[in-house]
């Protein structure tokens, strides 16, 4: 069986190790304390917060196990071999809705690090399908959900 692998910056895979490391050392600590204290309230069939500290440390376990997979099968992305003004994972390209000229900015990441609320789409995301291997200049149609988008490429950034 082929695992799937993640590409992902080098700043992108500290912090998941970072947080794999949070989870492993302080959280699954504090949730085995609420269990233990839970238990002494007696009856665990009717017990909220028993069930409650068991469903989160489920839901831990689940974290650290997709992490460490995360972790394992990561690809660290190297842009030597990329131009300057080309967008590739990695990189933040910023570029403007044609023709009302409102600019947008993006980083282009791995599906493991994408954050659209903070600026980070995935490499898999129809804008960044549509954006990578293009320059700063070129014009761009973007196929979104909510139809095409036209968009001029006007900067490109290394992180």
């Amino acid at each position: 069986m082929v695992e799937k692998v993640y590409p992902m910056t080098a700043v992108g895979k500290e912090k998941l190790e970072q947080e794999l490391e949070e989870l492993k050392t302080v959280k699954r600590g504090e949730i085995i304390e609420r269990i233990k204290i839970a238990r002494g309230f007696g009856d665990l069939s009717e017990n909220s917060e028993y069930e409650s500290a068991k469903d989160e440390q489920a839901f831990v376990e689940g974290r650290i196990t997709t992490l460490e997979n995360m972790i394992r099968f990561a690809q660290i992305i190297d842009n030597d071999g990329v131009d300057a003004d080309e967008v590739s994972i990695g990189k933040t390209v910023t570029f403007k809705e044609l023709p009302d000229e409102e600019e947008e900015e993006y980083t282009i990441v791995g599906s493991a690090e994408s954050d659209p609320f903070s600026g980070k789409i995935s490499n898999d995301s129809p804008i960044a399908q549509a954006l990578i291997g293009k320059r700063v200049g070129d014009e761009v149609t973007i196929a979104t959900p909510g139809g095409d988008m036209q968009v001029k490429i006007v900067k490109v950034e290394q992180n």
